[in-house]
């Protein structure tokens, strides 16, 4: 499935169970928001989102603790979970979807290599405590095709929580 198409089915599944849409993204640096407001009718359900490339602005602007970034690393289940639940912080019956990893060329190491990619999904559940979805990917290629796989992923993978 094509990118733009995993971003029309989520869009309209939002539509849908009237739920509005927040990113955090941090690798895809925009992309994200950038596939989803190509689709016409998008302002209906996508909220906006944020753009935290620096480890201080996840901190700044998604409340991602400062220690969890040290302790865990930007690039983990954790990281991605904080800044998915921050990002649904944003606005009221929403879901959130937030990615953190490593694009390349540079940066990987042997636990953590290039094209390491978290992804996490959040929405509001009964007992108050959002809900989150978040998983490890490993995606290979070009800086730019990892940028695009992750984007893709976070689309299913947030759907994938809606169906839960």
């Amino acid at each position: 499935m094509s990118l733009r198409s995993t971003a029309a089915k989520l869009l309209s599944r939002l539509r849908d169970e009237n739920l509005l849409l927040v990113t955090a993204e941090s690798l895809t640096g925009g992309l994200i928001g950038s596939a989803i407001t190509a689709i016409p009718g998008s302002s209906a359900v996508f909220w906006g989102g944020v753009v935290v490339y620096s480890n201080s602005a996840k901190h700044a602007l998604l409340g991602v603790p400062e220690g969890l970034i040290d302790s865990a690393g930007p690039v983990s289940a954790e990281v991605a979970s904080a800044m998915a639940v921050g990002a649904l912080s944003c606005c009221e019956n929403a879901v959130s979807l937030a990615v953190t990893g490593l694009a390349g060329p540079g940066g990987g190491t042997r636990d953590l290599p290039v094209g390491s990619v978290w992804i996490a999904a959040a929405c509001s559940s009964m007992t108050g405590e959002p809900e989150v979805l978040v998983r490890l990917f490993h995606f290979s290629g070009s800086r730019s095709r990892i940028r695009r796989k992750t984007a893709g992923k976070a689309f299913a993978l947030t759907l994938e929580l809606l169906d839960r």
